[in-house]
């Protein structure tokens, strides 16, 4: 058997980690088993559908370097990939159902349905949803309400006795009594429209979907497909419900932990190749020690047993770990392709680069590889190189614990051994030595000599390494700052 898995989405919104995961899952395992990844375009929702949201879609899997064997743009042999082109179809299977007395037509108004729930709600009744009033209409009674042009909905006979049973691969079997399951649910709209239960179990079907990977949050509607399923004569697919993805406080992953859309992620600056790694690792292991994974790694190797049970914890903090190492990893070249876009949205340089912004992009792009977490950070790391500073707080010059006389005291014998220049890392360790003895000297820490430099010269406590710093600034331009600083010290502390 062939495997294929399919990634589903609604065009309602960008796409966020959840998805962006379940989409990984699906796709690796697809890779791993020589089997088809589909794409498949669940956009019954109109309301609240937007063509943005759908080209974010496209972007996100294209950026991460994902491919679909079949589906929208590509095409396949069990097309239309776009539900809102597969609506005839859905009538028919419908229409279908009520043929063979599985699912029937219900002509309840709007105002009929509210009632019926306010009465549940008041009466605390045991059961709540629809009270399948138009499940066992006579001929004459449905005849004489389709005479009044009262359009029908369609809605499927759910067993009122027994229990529905489903095989999940992470949770075993999962039974639910199918009086708690969703009594008679729509399955076609007035309108035409289908229900996502009904054009998901109908692609699914139809489309030769083998395993479907997706999240936990839609176990609770494995009892209904099943129970389309058997409607149908179908033989339902294979189910993993995965993990979820939380916070470290427990919690569902959300915007108020932090970006949550891919988009967001790629406009700070992470790496493709970093952000598919991490978010791999949400809710997979593959020995509970191996972080690094190439897509190529991933293709090979995964598989649904080293999936968790336990929900996944998205840790922004080790995600900026990853893309550090990654940015690290990345050639120079490469590198200061990806950094000038910041730099020239930033207003520091402008394209074409001049020769000599060429020459200090090839000077600062492998002293910051050092120091980014992603990829943005090199606008602030790289703004005292563009930007002359300004000394609005003149404490920042002071150490903690150093009063200001004091740091205005260090810059000033800084300055003398600073003019002796360093060509070469001998001189700079030379220099680095007598600014040390210098400290030692002034009976301070060596952080309170460095401090009033790297302030002077960056306008920041924050900075890159200092020689680094000294070294890309130049000595004309690095003499100038610190003795505009003095200056400024000088007036602070008379």
């Amino acid at each position: 058997m062939e495997v294929r898995v399919r990634y589903a989405p609604s065009p309602t919104g960008l796409q966020h980690i959840g998805g962006v995961r379940t989409a990984l899952f699906n796709y690796f395992f697809a890779r791993a088993n020589g089997g088809k990844f589909i794409l498949r375009v669940e956009d019954t929702d109109r309301e609240r559908y937007s063509d943005e949201s759908l080209q974010d879609l496209y972007d996100t899997l294209r950026w991460l370097g994902i491919s679909w064997d079949e589906g929208p743009l590509v095409g396949g042999p069990y097309g239309p990939y776009i539900q809102s082109e597969r609506f005839d179809l859905y009538k028919q299977y419908a229409e279908q159902l009520v043929r063979d007395g599985k699912a029937y037509n219900c002509y309840c108004s709007p105002e009929r349905l509210e009632q019926v729930r306010l009465e549940q709600q008041m009466s605390k009744s045991e059961v709540q949803g629809y009270d399948r009033h138009c499940r066992n209409l006579g001929e004459s009674e449905r005849a004489a309400l389709e005479k009044q042009g009262i359009r029908p909905v369609i809605r499927l006979k759910v067993p009122t006795e027994g229990k529905t049973t489903f095989t999940d691969v992470l949770m075993g079997d999962i039974t639910r009594r199918n009086r708690d399951v969703s009594p008679d649910p729509v399955l076609l709209k007035s309108d035409g429209f289908p229900t996502y239960h009904l054009a998901n179990v109908i692609d699914d079907h139809m489309m030769g979907i083998t395993h479907i990977m997706r999240a936990q949050e839609w176990i609770p509607s494995g009892p209904l497909h099943i129970l389309l399923y058997e409607a149908f004569g179908w033989e339902p697919p294979l189910y993993c419900h995965l993990p979820m993805v939380m916070g470290k406080d427990g919690q569902k992953l959300s915007k108020r932990h932090g970006s949550t859309s891919v988009r967001d992620f790629r406009s700070k600056g992470y790496l493709p190749e970093a952000l598919m790694n991490y978010v791999s690792l949400v809710g997979w292991s593959y020995d509970g020690q191996r972080e690094f994974f190439s897509k190529k790694d991933l293709e090979d190797l995964f598989s649904l047993e080293k999936i968790n049970k336990a929900p996944g914890v998205f840790d922004y903090k080790k995600l900026d770990w990853f893309n550090g190492q990654y940015i690290r990893q990345m050639g120079d070249e490469a590198l200061t392709d990806m950094l000038l876009p910041y730099l020239v949205d930033a207003g520091f340089l402008t394209l074409p680069l001049s020769d000599e912004a060429k020459q200090k992009m090839a000077s600062l792009t492998p002293v910051v590889k050092e120091r980014m977490k992603v990829l943005a950070d090199v606008v602030e790391l790289s703004r005292f190189l563009f930007e002359e500073p300004t000394y609005e707080d003149v404490t920042l010059f002071a150490a903690k614990g150093v009063e200001l006389p004091v740091a205005y005291d260090a810059l000033q014998r800084a300055y003398e051994v600073l003019k002796k220049g360093f060509a070469d890392k001998k001189e700079t360790q030379l220099i680095e030595e007598e600014l040390t003895e210098l400290a030692q000297q002034l009976g301070v820490k060596v952080n309170a000599v460095f401090m009033p430099i790297r302030v002077a010269l960056t306008g920041s406590t924050v900075s890159l390494p200092l020689f680094d710093s000294i070294g890309l600034l130049g000595q004309d331009k690095t003499g100038a700052r610190i003795e505009n600083a003095l200056a400024i010290l000088k007036r602070g502390v008379v």
